[in-house]
């Protein structure tokens, strides 16, 4: 028998996001960070699904070669840039733009000597102390990538900002500050904006007096990720409060149904026990799926429309679910709703204790896909 437990990805919901990053962030270009299989929606269909970007952004050569050999033609950014020196032949075989943000590769570009001129996005760290040059070293960075022959104008910036879902964070108010002094160039693209700093601070997403008040560079990219696939980004706020829709929908079934008396627990550890008689479904998902083991009774799923709570500790291939109180009938065979439309996944990360990202990405290999209109 084939195995209930599927995610449901829908085109419509990711077609609405991207609509929503253009709303947010009008008259900036858009790159569709589609890394790590699209959040784990499944790389290739929501490319497709996204097909109205301006570019795509992955983190490995490998899914941008995915990309490429999928037929799909526009501009592909190499988050982590070029790791070593066959990384870029990769990239001019195949057109692959290229985030620098060390000396290393910058090495690497002054050795190569092919026919390509790649398209740079040089990446300066403003204060998330991950990659990036320092801004002090601008001057120097930008002379020496000039001098290239390999590289093609005009040259990109970027940042990354690392508060930005936390509305008012004094660190995020820092980073704008040193993006003003040192990254508004005449003459150069700049991207600053992730999701969170899409939604949450439209000033940065403003014509050039919102960050410098002297003649600059709007912010005119921005680099949308989690957003497109229907989750917010901005803590404490769920897809619905920012104008989102859920892309994926984490479906099984109930397999079993089950009496258990007052007193008596369920599950490993017996770590949850029957306060009363008690109805209890059996639903054929667990953390051999993805879905977490961390999770606490009393986390809801949804049957029939309704929520209902788990009860002791999730197996690998199962978990359990107190239906006494459900207002229906439940019964074998019924659809039990783990995250997605009609339950945030936002709302489950929390009980989890992580974020949804980690959900969503979590999703395992043996958990079909399936692309939905």
């Amino acid at each position: 028998m084939t195995r209930p437990t599927r995610a449901r990805i829908s085109r419509a919901a990711l077609a609405a996001n991207l609509a929503r990053v253009r709303a947010a962030a009008p008259g900036c270009r858009v790159i569709a960070v589609v890394k790590a299989n699209a959040y784990g929606h499944g790389l290739l269909p929501v490319a497709r699904a996204l097909s109205r970007t301006d570019a795509y952004a992955v983190a490995r050569v490998d899914e941008a070669l995915a990309l490429r050999e999928a037929g799909l033609a526009h501009p592909v950014l190499l988050l982590e840039g070029p790791l070593e020196a066959s990384d870029l032949e990769q990239a001019a075989r195949f057109h692959l733009d290229l985030v620098v943000h060390a000396g290393e590769q910058l090495d690497m570009l002054a050795h190569y000597r092919g026919p390509a001129r790649f398209t740079l996005w040089l990446k300066f760290d403003t204060g998330m102390n991950r990659l990036g040059f320092p801004l002090e070293s601008f001057d120097a960075v930008m002379s020496r990538v000039q001098s290239l022959n390999c590289v093609a104008r005009p040259l990109r910036l970027m940042t990354h900002l690392a508060c930005a879902d936390e509305r008012g964070h004094p660190h995020t108010r820092r980073q704008l500050e040193r993006i003003r002094a040192g990254l508004a160039v005449r003459g150069c693209d700049l991207s600053i904006a992730n999701s969170a700093g899409i939604l949450g601070l439209p000033e940065v997403l403003q014509a050039p007096t919102a960050l410098a008040g002297a003649p600059a560079t709007p912010c005119n990219w921005v680099r949308p990720g989690v957003m497109l696939y229907g989750i917010s980004p901005l803590r404490g706020r769920d897809a619905g409060a920012v104008g989102l829709e859920p892309a994926m929908t984490f479906q099984t079934r109930l397999i079993a149904l089950r009496h258990v008396v007052r007193g008596e627990s369920v599950g490993y550890g017996a770590t949850w026990t029957a306060d009363r008689d008690t109805l209890i479904g059996i639903a054929a998902a667990g953390y051999g799926d993805g879905y977490p083991r961390s999770l606490p009774s009393g986390t809801p799923v949804l049957i029939g429309g309704h929520r209902a709570p788990l009860a002791g500790r999730i197996s690998m291939d199962m978990l359990a679910i107190d239906l006494t109180e459900h207002p229906g009938t439940p019964a074998v065979g019924d659809c039990v709703t783990l995250w997605g439309r009609g339950l945030p996944v936002e709302l489950v990360a929390e009980a989890a204790g992580t974020i949804p990202y980690e959900l969503v990405c979590g999703i395992t290999q043996r958990v079909a896909m399936e692309l939905v209109d």
